[in-house]
């Protein structure tokens, strides 16, 4: 037996013993060190892949060390460090063949959805989910792999372009991935909104040229003051609020883009001329695709974003 973070339900998490997940065929086994976790689509009812509902064990954000391989896993190796990349897709669907696994109609996450999670002492996941962790990037900063791929991701598909001024929303763990993001892209101007003092000095750290604090200054004339009276080309969204939305409408300049990365609690309203009669665009990202995870690891490595004293300051 060994212990696990389970959700039950809302304001119901408990520690208990589980059993022990076996290692099958294609599969590697995960002592965990490192892990960072969540609650955020937790089904109540069988999930279509894992056909695991609550209690479930949580965590999606993790790295650990290899202790057992499956059948037919001839590439790793008991003691290798690695990260989880932990989305969960069936493959088959239109969106899946279309290489978009982040956006399969049945899709899921390790530690959300079933096959365990970072919050327990052992996890088995099928080989193709786990990355190999570089010498020289530690199991800590490993385990922050998952959001900062999310933010990589973000940045990948947006259409921003060197040179280009860019409005974020939020200057949490996800927000403050957006900066390094778009400083190893060349961003010069990037503007952050945030009212936590703590974060706010961290978007400073991690390499904002503006930050500023939603209730006491006016966002959309201040962007459009610092954009040389146009507003910026891009906005990244990660807070998820309607007053931060409403603000960062009006501070894009015209066909500028906002790009949604937050999961919203409730609804939110848009009003569509807002766009309309500035040619705006609004578009949503979902998590990352294949290929961002060893992106974000090769950055690492090599020093170009995510130095890792920037995250022992957190």
């Amino acid at each position: 037996m060994m212990k696990a973070l389970r959700f039950h339900g809302q304001r119901d998490l408990r520690i208990e013993d589980v059993e022990i997940p076996k290692c099958g065929k294609n599969q590697v086994k995960i002592d965990l060190h490192e892990y960072i976790g969540g609650a955020n689509i937790i089904p109540t009812t069988p999930h279509p892949i894992t056909s695991e509902k609550v209690p479930l064990t949580l965590g999606h954000e993790f790295s650990g060390v290899i202790e057992e391989v499956g059948r037919d896993v001839s590439d790793i190796n008991i003691g290798d460090r690695v990260v989880v990349q932990p989305i969960i897709y069936d493959g088959t669907c239109g969106a899946c063949r279309d290489g978009y696994i982040n956006c399969c109609d049945n899709n899921g996450f390790v530690g959300l959805s079933g096959w365990g999670g970072g919050l327990s002492e052992h996890v088995v996941v099928p080989r193709k989910a786990v990355y190999a962790v570089p010498e020289k990037v530690s199991l800590e900063v490993a385990a922050l792999v998952e959001p900062l791929a999310v933010a990589w991701h973000a940045v990948n598909i947006s259409p921003f372009k060197k040179g280009d001024s860019v409005l974020v929303l939020g200057g949490g763990p996800i927000g403050l991935a957006v900066i390094q993001s778009l400083k190893a892209r060349g961003a010069e101007i990037i503007i952050v909104s945030e009212v936590s003092p703590r974060r706010k000095e961290f978007a400073k750290q991690f390499g904002a040229s503006h930050v500023l604090d939603p209730t006491k200054d006016d966002i959309v004339a201040t962007v459009q003051d610092i954009c040389g009276g146009s507003g910026a080309n891009v906005a990244f969204d990660a807070a998820g609020v309607q007053a931060g939305l409403d603000q960062a409408i009006l501070a894009i300049r015209a066909r500028g883009t906002l790009v949604n990365i937050a999961v919203w609690e409730k609804a939110a309203t848009l009003h569509p001329n807002s766009l309309v009669f500035r040619e705006r665009k609004y578009m949503g990202v979902a998590t990352y695709v294949e290929g961002d995870f060893q992106d974000v690891l090769d950055a690492i490595a090599t020093g170009k974003v995510f130095s890792q004293c920037s995250f022992k300051a957190c």
